[in-house]
């Protein structure tokens, strides 16, 4: 096993998932709202959907990327959609009290939907084309066991920290008063609006100008 791909591969999957954008946003809500689990297992799906970049990016699977990419102005049009969507939904959601037996998404559905969302944005893609050289990664052989060992340490770093987070903000869960939790839904929405709206408006200035 070569570790020092694997290791940077770890540094790496750290770097990606540490920024607080409006997935983490959503992770974190979920983790104060519905408990750590449930945090920790979206934050395993965003995890996922670097994996599956740090792939595609390791093998230079130009016909995927290169589709991805031509398609980037659709796809990241239909990620600030999507989140503007679950934004508002993320608002106006009524947490229960954390004594009562509430109706929350499945863990399965909480995974699913973070890798449907951190797939639709392409810019994870691009960080990795534009990245890795600065951060001197050499692949020496173009293997499957050379790419099982960058990609599962991209995995493990971002689920690391996904597991910190979430599980740090899930151990204080029951301290955190409902209306706490109200506020916690409420300032996330808006900032998940926010991030979609900007992603929107930016799309549309762009192509408006022809950048």
């Amino acid at each position: 096993m070569d570790t020092s791909l694997f290791i940077q591969g770890m540094i790496i999957g750290l770097t990606l998932a540490v920024p607080v954008g409006p997935i983490a946003l959503l992770c974190i809500q979920r983790a104060a709202t519905d408990g750590r689990l449930h945090g920790i297992l979206s934050g395993i799906g965003v995890a996922t959907a670097d994996s599956f970049y740090a792939g595609v990016t390791f093998f230079g699977l130009t016909a995927i990327s290169g589709l991805i990419l031509a398609h980037q102005v659709s796809l990241r049009l239909a990620a600030g959609i999507v989140l503007i969507a679950v934004g508002v939904r993320v608002f106006f959601i009524i947490p229960a009290p954390l004594s009562e037996k509430t109706g929350h998404e499945t863990y399965l559905k909480d995974y699913l939907s973070m890798v449907a969302i951190a797939i639709a944005n392409p810019l994870t893609l691009i960080f990795f084309v534009a990245i890795l050289p600065g951060f001197g990664v050499v692949f020496y052989e173009n293997s499957i066991l050379s790419a099982s060992e960058f990609v599962g340490g991209v995995f493990l770093g971002s689920t690391l920290w996904w597991i910190i987070l979430c599980g740090s903000i899930g151990s204080v869960r029951s301290r955190i008063r409902l209306e706490h939790l109200r506020q916690i839904n409420r300032i996330s929405g808006v900032l998940i609006v926010c991030f979609g709206v900007g992603m929107v408006l930016l799309l549309l200035v762009r192509s408006g100008t022809g950048w």
